[in-house]
């Protein structure tokens, strides 16, 4: 299939469905910096801002399937309003005018593509007290799709627990059931691809190859203890986290786009001194990204942007044997159901 990849990041969802043979014709991500880290990834450097394209039959290639991580906003008719007291055009009137999945909504309606799949953190189903969610599912019906969404935790492909929700939809024509898009959603694997004492390089080697380079500061780590002591005696939950050695068979809370201050939510034990962040080629690696990424940040070739752009860029991304799971269901049922007109028999038989 041709798929294009919106928000993309750096890139995770497109190696999921390249890993299934697919082809990417198009993608597009507004931050410099994660398009610097997805042209060394991809070897392409995505369209910038989405927004800019006005003419969306000419300036998107046609395709089958389109993926979006976009960003969760909160919808609001006030766009609308005011657009309407001024007498400017809008387009269609629309609750998820000015956000950013309007766009994802306009490429639908408009380039048809068969399938999509769509990212988003957890919260997307409460955000708002239910009204973004159910402005979502509403406007999917009404481009023409149905659809099916899971929250999935990572934790089962690789040793990090990160809830995401996926929406996985078909266009109306197709017949394809609500149900039948339930089961694409993967069930847990048997056992994880890595365990975490895979991941992490060991203690001698981190002093070899960095020196204190990813220790905390000592003002960094006094604050942090600071921090979580000042919670414990509220009574509250929050506070870092430790991983302890050894470190088989652990499991990391979510790596963040804000892990970069401080490393708070993933803090790494040292014998005998102040604990450390996960470097660069490990979050690399807790994320699943595939082997060939490791070059950028194991010294093979250089980093494309600093660590902490690196940490902002693989907090905001996907775990990608998740996705690459999700591209397989997808994959085979489509090919199985002959769902593209124009893939010959030769192909599905292939597949």
């Amino acid at each position: 299939m041709d798929f294009i990849d919106l928000y993309a990041g750096i890139g995770g969802i497109r190696f999921a469905f390249e890993a299934h043979g697919h082809d990417c014709v198009f993608s597009s991500e507004w931050n410099k910096y994660s398009r610097m880290t997805y042209n060394a990834f991809h070897g392409e450097v995505p369209f910038g801002d989405i927004h800019e394209i006005e003419n969306i039959n000419d300036e998107i290639p046609d395709h089958h399937l389109l993926t979006a991580g976009f960003p969760c906003q909160p919808f609001s008719l006030a766009g609308v309003s005011k657009k309407n007291s001024q007498g400017k055009s809008h387009g269609f009137d629309d609750p998820t005018q000015g956000t950013e999945f309007f766009k994802v909504k306009e490429i639908l309606r408009i380039k048809r593509p068969e399938t999509f799949l769509l990212e988003n953190v957890k919260n997307l189903k409460s955000h708002d007290k239910g009204r973004t969610f159910d402005t979502i599912c509403k406007s999917l019906k009404e481009v023409g799709y149905t659809f099916a969404s899971r929250i999935i935790d990572a934790t089962h492909w690789v040793p990090q627990h990160r809830e995401r929700i996926y929406i996985i939809g078909f266009r109306n024509d197709l017949n394809v059931s609500e149900e039948q898009i339930k089961g694409l959603f993967p069930e847990p694997p048997e056992e994880r691809i890595y365990e975490l004492e895979d991941i992490i390089i060991p203690e001698n080697q981190i002093k070899e190859l960095y020196g204190d380079k990813y220790t905390l500061g000592l003002g960094t780590w006094n604050a942090l203890q600071r921090h979580r002591d000042r919670h414990q005696n509220l009574g509250n939950g929050f506070g870092f986290n430790m991983i302890r050695r050894p470190f088989a068979n652990q499991i990391t809370r979510t790596m963040s786009a804000r892990y970069y201050k401080d490393g708070a939510e993933i803090l790494l034990e040292q014998e005998g001194e102040i604990p450390r962040r996960i470097t660069p080629l490990e979050a690399c690696k807790l994320q699943g990204f595939p082997e060939q990424c490791y070059a950028f940040f194991n010294g093979e070739l250089e980093q494309p942007v600093s660590d902490g752009q690196v940490y902002k860029q693989f907090g905001n991304s996907v775990a990608v044997p998740v996705l690459t799971s999700i591209a397989e269901n997808i994959t085979n049922f489509i090919y199985e159901n002959h769902l593209l007109e124009d893939v010959g028999d030769e192909v599905i038989n292939e597949l």
